[in-house]
């Protein structure tokens, strides 16, 4: 679990355009957008202000006047998985979608403008994960990284990691880091030398009402002290706090049931 773009001051790191493949935002689509706001902004303290609106009501989230997510508010009618999705950054959003449908995924939305933002698509994987494609114009994406409130890494849970990581590859462009113990089914995706991503194959423990998905992980300076505030916020810890090689991590979910990662990130 490596910061993309390397490490960041006190002040977190401001970051230029991105290089293709590099996840460079992460968005929620919700059916309370006003309650959502709430909880996020009572834990990682984010400001929002309306985003692009091609989908719906839309809101960027923002930590010291810098644009770190987005949230947008689902259909009434449209009952879809609550989940955060990542956005992998391109050069072409229509040339990776067509990609994407040759290399056995899908598209479900786009690609489309999303205003003078940039140009976006949202699509499955070979295995059923969801994810998008950021074209930036505008918009660069997630401005800012390596302070709390910030999203620090992408991981991808899945039965096997063989197979989706080629398509991964095949359509990014990324180099592949087979874990060094046989025990572990994980892929590390890199760009340009740089771990960008991971992919975990948990065959059978999978859990199957989930299926294969992205789990984004936000940076917190204390994690006792984040689920504490989670919970007071309504949101519920699915996998009490763990000390990993890449940090002390928690397994949580939003009070509509949006899963995500709280780390806080060696020093």
């Amino acid at each position: 679990m490596t910061e993309a773009r390397g490490s960041a001051g006190r002040d977190g790191e401001a970051h230029a355009r991105y290089a293709p493949g590099t996840p460079c935002w992460v968005s929620l689509m919700v059916h309370g957008l006003t309650t959502t706001q709430e909880f996020y902004g009572g834990l990682f303290g984010w400001e929002f202000r309306p985003g692009p609106q091609q989908l719906g009501p839309y809101v960027r989230a923002l930590l010291d006047g810098r644009e770190v997510a987005g949230i947008g508010q689902l259909p009434p009618d449209r009952r879809l998985p609550i989940a955060w999705t990542p956005y992998l950054a391109s050069d072409d959003v229509d040339r990776t979608a067509e990609t994407v449908r040759l290399c056995g995924g899908t598209i479900g939305v786009g690609p489309l403008d999303a205003a003078e933002a940039g140009r976006m698509a949202i699509g499955s994987d070979s295995s059923g994960a969801v994810f998008g494609i950021w074209q930036a114009a505008a918009h660069l994406g997630t401005n800012i990284s390596g302070v709390p409130g910030t999203p620090a890494w992408n991981e991808l849970l899945t039965f096997e990691s063989a197979s989706v990581a080629k398509f991964y590859e095949t359509v990014f462009g990324y180099e592949r880091e087979r874990a060094a113990s046989d025990d572990t089914d994980y892929v590390t995706l890199r760009v340009a030398g740089r771990p960008v991503a991971g992919i975990r194959g948990l065959g059978r423990t999978l859990p199957r009402e989930r299926g294969p998905h992205w789990t984004t992980y936000f940076e917190v300076a204390d994690v006792e002290e984040a689920l504490a505030l989670l919970s007071d916020l309504g949101g519920q810890v699915l996998a009490p706090a763990r000390d990993t090689a890449h940090g002390r991590v928690a397994t949580v979910a939003d009070p509509e049931g949006a899963r995500f990662a709280l780390v806080r990130s060696p020093r």
